[in-house]
């Protein structure tokens, strides 16, 4: 039955590319933002399930269990109740939204009997502005208005009230400003409705035009999957993730939003309750290895595109050439804010909207950022003259800059420190720089970039590294771990067999692993400005598995990887963080957690079917058979 907060696990994701909808195993869609991923909720149920709205289908009049599942290769969302009468499903999609971008967009909501007759209700409490902003309803033909300021959601019925000549009409009833709607249906009935935003007449949409819009929704998701170069070992995991990733991506620009929830907890009840409806530079660069790895080179040209206007964007002398994080359509207007109004998810507060650390200085961006340049380019998407002109600039700044303390990969908020994995990342962005130039033969500032990128080899090693730890740590004078350090052998700085990275990857597996989970430093040793505690980093877990691979303990590294996959939730997706008793945390889905299992499954394949050629004599945790 339902459940007023459910597990963030318990849910499903459907888009059209411009925004996205979570629902329920219950039928009930609890959050929904529009025209686009970062604009206020209408239905935000899962944030208060008092105040913030939602758009229910269930049955009643009996008990029923549910069972949940994507359509194969496709964003459409079948979510089934089982009951001693009957079975029925609620599909749920959003037919996609392509082109510019635009503030029409539609919820589909098909309801069909499989077996037996079940009624179903059907509750829509549209709750505007996070649940702030009044609204009128307004009948409107045969369907009705929400009408509040600017913005209206238009109902459109499906079907006539009439069921294929049977006299069981649906019963309407208006409540609480909202629309209810009872009505039973017998095996192979179908009825539904269809929720626009814009200020459209209502109409009757006949079953045909239903069922064809459903057939042409089914027709791009599966045409989008079978773009997919990839046949390794775990296509169905695979395939899963790269279209949650698809659903993530604003398709007007090709920016790839975090995640399209705000306020999900990573400790529930604590406050580190974030904004992640924004486009990181880091999250959406990581995207490119993983897009093209899989065959599709248009969305990856289409982020570097994106990536390549922001540079130079900010005002200022000596302003950082890139933000950290931008809005989908590449403006900087990030001020957070707390939503008082709303109780949070399971009493989580603050609710923000907006992210502070949208402000801060980290380094390691321009490494992502060049990295994806650099991979980009070797897939054929090259730079223009005036794209290389904006990252030879960069990274001149960059040469004057890598020095200076920042806030780092994990968005501290306990002051700004000189992080290895920041250091380490500018290394990266001028090794790339350096690669790029001598490639195409542009100018570029050879000597000094050289000479930068060796000096920040040097002082990572003199300064990035403890000896009594013997393992690279989180920041100079620190004997802190970091699993970011988990990237190092992967982008080139060391190789997986040198001694000081294996001891550093010996160091991290007895600190910062606990079974298959990887948490992504130890707030007790290094306090981070925040209350509270936090799960394991599912990004983290899946760079282990490449280390481990590529340290040659590949037995080790496929069992963490198959561990990894059994914390996803029923339809494969998973939030940012997973607690030690498998739940999942943070906010959901989350594009960091589903592109790091794409890369570590095509590195992973890799590894296995080339071989590491080298058995790594380790039993466990720095037990060696001589």
């Amino acid at each position: 039955m339902a459940k007023r907060y459910p597990n963030i696990s318990d849910h499903g994701v459907i888009g059209d590319l411009q925004t996205a909808a979570l629902v329920s195993t219950d039928g009930t869609i609890d959050w929904f933002c529009s025209p686009r991923f970062d604009a206020p909720s209408i239905f935000g149920s899962l944030l208060d399930a008092d105040k913030g709205g939602y758009f229910r289908v269930r049955p009643v009049g009996a008990e029923y269990v549910t069972r949940q599942l994507y359509l194969p290769d496709t964003a459409i969302l079948i979510t089934r109740f089982l009951t001693d009468g009957g079975v029925g499903e609620v599909i749920d999609f959003m037919p996609v939204a392509e082109g510019p971008a635009t503030d029409r967009h539609a919820i589909v909501r098909m309801v069909r009997v499989v077996r037996g007759e079940m009624t179903f209700e059907g509750e829509i409490q549209p709750r505007f502005d996070y649940g702030r902003a009044p609204h009128k309803l307004e009948p409107s033909g045969p369907g009705a208005k929400f009408v509040s300021g600017d913005l209206t959601l238009t109902l459109h019925r499906v079907g006539d009230p009439i069921i294929h000549g049977d006299q069981r009409a649906g019963r309407v009833e208006v409540v609480d400003g909202g629309v209810r709607v009872t009505i039973t249906l017998q095996a192979g009935e179908l009825t539904g409705v269809m929720l626009e935003s814009g200020d459209v007449e209502a109409r009757q949409i006949s079953e045909d035009e239903l069922i064809e819009t459903f057939l042409a929704t089914r027709r791009y998701w599966r045409a989008w999957v079978d773009r997919s170069t990839y046949t390794g070992r775990w296509r169905e995991m695979v395939a899963r993730s790269a279209i949650t990733l698809k659903l993530m991506t604003y398709a007007p620009t090709g920016a790839l939003v975090a995640a399209p929830t705000t306020g999900l907890p990573e400790q529930v009840g604590g406050e580190r309750n974030w904004d992640y409806r924004y486009t990181w530079i880091r999250d959406a660069s990581f995207s490119v290895y993983a897009l093209l790895s899989l065959g599709y080179s248009e969305e990856a040209e289409a982020f570097v595109s994106w990536l390549l206007d922001r540079i130079h964007e900010q005002v200022g002398a000596d302003a950082a050439p890139l933000r950290i994080m931008y809005r989908v359509d590449g403006s900087a207007d990030l001020d957070e804010t707390i939503l008082d109004e709303l109780s949070g998810y399971r009493k989580s507060k603050p609710v923000r909207v907006g992210n502070g650390a949208s402000d801060q200085l980290q380094l390691d961006i321009f490494g992502e950022a060049m990295d994806s340049i650099h991979l980009a380019d070797t897939h054929g998407v090259e730079l223009s003259h005036a794209g290389w002109m904006k990252v030879r600039s960069m990274l001149d700044w960059l040469c004057d800059h890598w020095d200076t303390p920042e806030e780092g990969i994990w968005e501290t908020r306990g002051g700004p420190q000189k992080f290895t994995y920041g250091r380490f990342m500018s290394w990266v962005a001028l090794d790339r720089g350096i690669r790029l130039a001598e490639a195409h033969g542009r100018p570029a500032s050879f000597t000094r970039w050289m000479h930068e990128r060796d000096r920040i080899y040097e002082r990572i090693m003199e300064t990035g590294f403890n000896h009594v730890r013997q393992a690279f740590v989180q920041h100079e004078g620190s004997d802190v771990l970091d699993a970011s350090l988990l990237r190092m052998p992967l982008l080139g700085y060391v190789t997986s067999r040198d001694p000081m990275w294996m001891s550093t990857l010996e160091a991290i597996d007895e600190q910062l692993v606990s079974d298959s989970l990887v948490y992504r430093y130890d707030p007790s040793a290094a306090p981070d400005g925040l209350a509270g505690s936090e799960g394991t980093f599912t990004l983290c877990s899946f760079w282990y598995v490449d280390a481990l691979a590529r340290s040659g303990r590949l037995d080790e590294a496929r069992l963490v990887f198959e561990k990894m996959l059994t914390y996803a939730n029923h339809l494969g997706l998973y939030a940012e963080e997973i607690g030690l008793t498998g739940e999942q945390l943070g906010n959901f889905p989350q594009a960091f957690s589903h592109l790091a299992l794409i890369n570590a499954a095509v590195n992973l394949d890799y590894q296995l079917d080339h071989g590491s050629g080298y058995v790594e004599p380790v039993l466990r945790r720095g037990r060696r058979i001589d």
